[in-house]
């Protein structure tokens, strides 16, 4: 038997999760597949921000910075349980990029994506709390300007849960293999935990980031020039080395720029990197040389400086950029590629290269637009002011949100109901169920991880593993002891 599809995605990212909802709530039958959970690789290996990315400015990225602007208030009205504002501060360093330029830098940033609700760039003085103390004693002035944090891999896991609403299969530890030509579209094997799934598709949409290229070859039986470049980029996690919601953005002599940022209540994240990277290279994984470079970046601003030992946590992730041939990995386009093949009977095969986090909602739609003749009963553009799964708190007012989850859960400790607040956004409701105690929120793990809360990721959220549920779902794997994550692992091993 032969399952049909209007459309096969492989891959389970950002960007196919966004394509299977978009194409989902336009009426296609879509599947997607994703060989191991989703969000597991480059999508939950991000600086964790929807920014418009400041410093494309100056490779000349209007449009790519204008869409990103612009988009950055849609998903905040869309998602504000896992999206919200942040200020950053850009210290002025003698020598570097002058201060008028990175003032007429964040006047266009204010500028070009019609910012409606973030507040605007102002200066700042870094001698004065809450700054002084903190960075060099050199760094007198600087600006500060807003852009948005956001949890990654939630952001996938949302967009999957609605694709999934609106009809989508969604299947993880899912392999497609034997991709091959047929009579109006395409036919492939899915090989998952219940053995293998003969499926036809009208389209396929190819979203398999790092191995993009490779599903595409192994369409085409040929090898040819690769279109994606690879680069990975590195992160280091550390103690807090400051106190505040804010976050500092800091130039390198290099001409690079690195984050550090307020994570998890008690620690800084620090990123990122920019390495050239081939599957040839092995596990990805952040090499000495990486973290001793965004060690020495940040210690070129912060007053206390901070060794390899300080680093309790790294993370690393490959970005499978449109190879636009610039000689610098820095300066690679993050701008996205949507091709086209049509392989049989007028049956398009789609290939989607690059991307950031910012733009894929956006560029969900965009795919859409170039599929639409081969859809012509599909529906309209949709997702522009819908909310995510989660996200219908009345507006982009948490705290108020927050207010009235605490009279309704008065029984749960405050700094648990937070993190389940941001975390699940008013689906809250379907995790606590009829609990009415913490006892009845079952087993707990250490940090208020519950027995109920791993249910319910198994039951809504395709969670198979303790991985899956402590470093991408949550980030609690952080803060648990090597003990308590054990007890979790043991928990996964007699239960799934």
């Amino acid at each position: 038997m032969v399952d049909q599809y209007d459309m096969l995605i492989v891959g389970g990212g950002i960007n196919g999760t966004a394509i299977a909802r978009d194409a989902s709530g336009r009426g296609l039958n879509v599947l997607l597949c994703e060989k191991d959970d989703l969000a597991s690789h480059t999508s939950s290996s991000s600086t964790k921000l929807i920014h418009g990315g400041l410093r494309y400015l100056e490779y000349y990225e209007f449009r790519l910075v204008r869409e990103a602007l612009i988009e950055r208030e849609v998903l905040l009205r869309s998602a504000p349980h896992i999206i919200w504002p942040m200020r950053f501060v850009l210290p002025y360093d003698e020598g570097l990029r002058p201060a008028w330029m990175l003032r007429l830098g964040l006047f266009l940033y204010d500028s070009l994506g019609g910012r409606k609700e973030l507040p605007g760039t102002k200066t700042v003085k870094l001698d004065k709390a809450p700054h002084a103390g903190v960075l060099e004693e050199r760094l007198v002035k600087g600006f500060e300007y807003s852009d948005c944090w956001v949890e990654d891999a939630r952001l996938v896991v949302l967009n999957a849960i609605d694709a999934k609403n609106r009809g989508a299969d969604i299947k993880t530890r899912a392999f497609v293999s034997n991709i091959e030509r047929s009579e109006g579209g395409y036919r492939a094997d899915v090989t998952g935990p219940d053995g293998v799934q003969k499926i036809s598709a009208r389209c396929i949409v190819n979203t398999a980031g790092p191995w993009v290229d490779e599903i595409l070859m192994g369409m085409k039986g040929e090898t040819e020039e690769k279109s994606v470049r690879l680069v990975k980029g590195s992160h280091i996690v550390t103690k807090k080395l400051f106190e505040g919601d804010h976050a500092y953005i800091f130039q390198n002599q290099d001409n690079r720029i690195i984050f550090a940022i307020p994570y998890e209540q008690d620690y800084t994240l620090i990123g990122t990197t920019d390495v050239p990277y081939a599957h040839a290279d092995g596990p990805v994984k952040i090499s000495q040389g990486e973290i001793e470079y965004l060690c020495d970046a940040a210690n070129e601003y912060f007053k206390n400086d901070i060794t390899p030992d300080d680093v309790t946590w790294t993370y690393s992730g490959v970005r499978p950029l449109y190879d636009d041939k610039a000689k610098d990995a820095s300066a690679v386009t993050r701008d996205y590629v949507l091709n086209i093949d049509e392989f049989t009977n007028d049956a398009p095969f789609l290939s989607v290269y690059g991307g950031k986090i910012t733009t894929s909602r956006k560029l969900a739609e965009h795919a859409m637009d170039k599929l639409a003749k081969y859809f012509p009963k599909a529906g309209d553009r949709w997702t522009k002011k819908s909310c995510l799964p989660g996200g219908d708190i009345g507006g982009t007012d948490f705290d108020d949100f927050f207010e009235a989850l605490s009279h309704k859960y008065d029984w749960m400790p405050a700094g648990l109901l937070r993190r389940l607040a941001h975390g699940y956004g008013n689906r809250i409701h379907e995790l606590v169920g009829e609990a009415a105690s913490m006892k009845d929120m079952g087993k707990e793990f250490g940090e208020m991880l519950t027995e109920r809360e791993l249910k319910y990721l198994i039951d809504h959220e395709w969670v198979q593993t303790a991985e899956d549920a402590l470093w991408r779902r949550t980030k609690l794997g952080v803060h648990l002891t090597k003990s308590q994550i054990g007890n979790v692992e043991k928990w996964f091993k007699a239960n799934v």
